[in-house]
Order: structure tokens, then C-alpha cells, then sequence
């Protein structure tokens, strides 16, 4: 079996948002359709708004700005975005 690809989510997960199940939802969904293993975790912001983020987001393959703002620490999520582009790391956000 491969290795899990890891997905880390940066956003502060709401239980009462749609759009976050959906986020999720739509991961497994294809790595399910891919026959990949997958492991997803939401980043919740705060914890990016420190000079510790880049240890943090390295440890994902790839990473996901989350719909639902406006967000805990805006700062954190400006970092992770930051870390994303500037270390050229697979990215995307709604």
C-alpha cells in the first residue's frame, strides 16, 4: 500500500459550515475515485500566526485555504498562504 497523501487544510474548522463537510467530502471522494490513500487535517490559523507555521505546513504534501472566513488569526492565514507560495508548494483555496 502507498503511502497516505497528506492534505493539510488551513482554516478554522465550523461544525455548522456546509462547506466545510463538502471540503473534506470532496478529498476522500477522490482519493477514493484514484484509489489513493489520504489523510486530511484542518490547521486551525491560530496556530499558524507564529514563527513556528513553516515547521507546521511542512509536514503536509499539499495545502488548502479553506472557505468560511472571516478566520480565527488572519495573520495565520496569510503566513500559510505566504509559506505556500514562496516555498512553491502544491496549493490551492476557494
Amino acid at each position: 500500500m502507498r503511502n497516505a497523501i497528506r492534505i493539510g487544510v488551513i482554516g478554522d474548522f465550523e461544525p455548522s459550515y456546509h462547506s466545510h463537510f463538502a471540503t473534506n467530502a470532496a478529498l476522500y471522494d477522490a482519493a477514493a475515485k484514484l484509489n489513493v490513500p489520504l489523510r486530511v487535517r484542518w490547521i486551525p490559523t491560530s496556530t499558524l500566526a507564529s514563527a513556528g507555521a513553516p515547521k507546521i505546513l511542512g509536514r503536509w504534501d499539499g495545502l488548502i485555504a479553506s472557505p468560511g472566513s472571516p478566520y480565527k488569526s488572519f495573520a495565520g492565514m496569510l503566513r500559510g498562504i505566504e509559506f505556500a507560495r514562496t516555498q512553491d508548494w502544491p496549493f490551492t483555496g476557494t
